[in-house]
């Protein structure tokens, strides 16, 4: 025990020591830095402009480092996308709100409700444009797209005109069905075909999500079922 506390004794004089002599050698040079005049302090205050504009340039051409892939957006056309580091935090972000609703996830005839699917397609919409509307938008680059382009897309071509078109019609058999459960609404088979068109679609702006952000095998993920006990 003894010898414990002797050597976390000597572990904080060390780094005592070590923090003293630095802060005395930063000390020396910012005065000798005050008694330099002429060329001398003009060559020392440059080199030093020089090493911060060097590795603000390298920051900056970490952050802003191009990279692209080549993405088929569903029903339009095959698109080559750049993203830097920000936009593959954009994508990571809408890859995880995608694919965990169930706008990925199959909704059979004998469970789920379309009302929770709406509500949740609902939820995807109002989530995307939070996370669009919260970040910086991504650098225009000629002749190529952004995912602002494809979470934009997605909205507009897939969920926008979906939920214009069923919701009204749910809403109106809740509001007259007097009680009456969802099988018994006559456009419940018509609905949930759309429904299961649609989550396919949006499955594929999901692997797009996944491949704009290099998440591997984004499949699995998706699919995967937790080990049995």
């Amino acid at each position: 025990m003894r010898a414990l506390v002797r050597t976390v004794a000597a572990s904080r004089a060390f780094r005592v020591a070590a923090a003293t002599a630095a802060g005395a050698l930063a000390g020396a040079g910012v005065f000798q830095l005050t008694r330099t005049s002429g060329l001398s302090l003009f060559l020392i205050t440059g080199g030093i402009a020089g090493a911060v504009a060097a590795l603000a340039l390298g920051a900056y051409n970490r952050a802003a480092r191009l990279t692209e892939v080549r993405l088929t957006v569903p029903q339009i056309s095959e698109f080559t996308f750049v993203v830097n580091d920000d936009a593959r935090q954009i994508a990571w972000k809408l890859f995880v709100e995608t694919v965990t609703r169930v706008s990925t996830q199959p909704l059979r005839e004998d469970e789920g409700v379309l009302r929770e699917a709406l509500t949740s397609l609902y939820g995807l919409f109002a989530t995307t444009r939070e996370i669009l509307t919260g970040s910086r938008p991504s650098a225009v680059v000629p002749g190529r797209q952004s995912v602002e382009h494809l979470a934009i897309t997605m909205l507009n071509r897939e969920l926008r005109p979906f939920l214009a078109k069923w919701h009204p019609r749910l809403r109106r058999f809740e509001q007259a069905g007097e009680g009456r459960a969802e099988p018994e609404w006559p456009d419940a088979p018509a609905c949930r075909t759309e429904l299961q068109q649609v989550q396919s679609r949006i499955h594929e702006y999901a692997m797009n999500f996944a491949r704009l952000a290099g998440v591997g095998a984004a499949n699995e993920m998706i699919f995967s079922r937790p080990p049995e006990r």
